[in-house]
């Protein structure tokens, strides 16, 4: 596949502040890209820079072969935006909403494409409905359909199901997914974790840099122990009693149960000894890591070196 877009040792200054430290990565065509991170991480910066909206402190990326800085202009018709806030017109319809921005691309004779978009998003039956009365889901649909009018090759969405109901963000990324499966490019940003599961690979990221870019396959692979799922009527009790055992390398809290960390080569026979020794603890068994598991460790592994 050819790449159709690379970012080379790139990083941003907001006055003394380190947005972006020496972020380097590349995306093929027709790719899902997830970069998945908490807030302040520098997943909208990032994408401010690959839609030419910033120029990088240092470091340069290109984008379907041009840069950038020098060539933003020409970009214009060949990519799409969709920002973290709704920004289309509240008092206009869906259909006014897509005509508006047809016309700012310069696209003629586009209502076969409309009339795709309505239905490909299921808006068609809601194309004459005020935008502001849209529902959080619909108005990310409605982002979307304005994003494609142009076609572009490459679409770049900024953390479009932040806030949206979980039913609308699995609508959302199923629209995802067949658009991916037309050869269009996908660089979205999302603080869910279990987004990225939906993704062909994932940048993790924190502070600014890079700490992990591959598949989600490839990134489970990297987890450093064998793990065990503890359900407890106490966690927090249980969560205290395990960090202070020396052959648990680490525990964390997911809801109502416990995730906990033993070293491969450790006999584990002692921690599924736990339910019968421990007050509280009902059930352990040994589970998969999850992302979340994986990106908390890279986190702990990072700020101990």
């Amino acid at each position: 596949m050819s790449t159709v877009l690379e970012i080379k040792e790139a990083s941003f200054l907001y006055g003394m502040t380190k947005a972006l430290d020496d972020v380097s990565f590349e995306v093929k065509k027709g790719e899902t890209f997830g970069m998945i991170g908490p807030d302040g991480a520098g997943k909208t910066t990032l994408i401010r820079l690959f839609c030419g909206l910033l120029k990088p402190s240092s470091g340069n990326c290109t984008v379907l072969g041009s840069d950038t800085v020098k060539d933003k202009y020409q970009l214009i018709p060949k990519i799409g935006y969709l920002s973290q806030k709704f920004s289309l017109y509240t008092d206009m319809t869906v259909s006014e909403n897509i005509n508006f921005f047809a016309d700012i691309h310069k696209v003629r004779n586009y209502s076969a494409k409309k009339n795709e978009l309505l239905e490909f998003t299921g808006l068609s039956n809601f194309k004459d409905r005020l935008a502001g009365a849209l529902s959080g889901g619909m108005k990310q649909k409605l982002a979307l359909s304005c994003t494609l009018i142009h076609t572009p090759e490459i679409i770049f969405l900024d953390e479009p199901t932040n806030g949206v109901d979980p039913v609308a963000r699995r609508d959302f990324w199923k629209i995802l997914k067949d658009i991916s499966k037309q050869g269009v490019s996908i660089i979205i940003s999302t603080p869910y974790i279990d987004e990225a599961e939906k993704c062909d690979r994932v940048a993790f990221m924190n502070r600014g840099s890079l700490i992990a870019c591959d598949t989600p396959a490839g990134v489970k692979s990297r987890y450093r122990y064998k793990l065990f799922e503890i359900v407890s009527l106490d966690v927090q009790n249980t969560k205290t009693l395990l960090e202070k055992c020396d052959r648990i390398s680490t525990v964390q809290i997911f809801g109502n149960t416990l995730h906990a960390g033993t070293e491969r080569s450790e006999d584990d026979s002692f921690i599924k000894d736990l339910a019968g020794k421990v007050e509280g603890v009902m059930r352990i068994k040994e589970i998969k890591p999850s992302l979340e598991d994986v990106f908390i460790d890279l986190l702990e592994n990072r700020n101990s070196i």
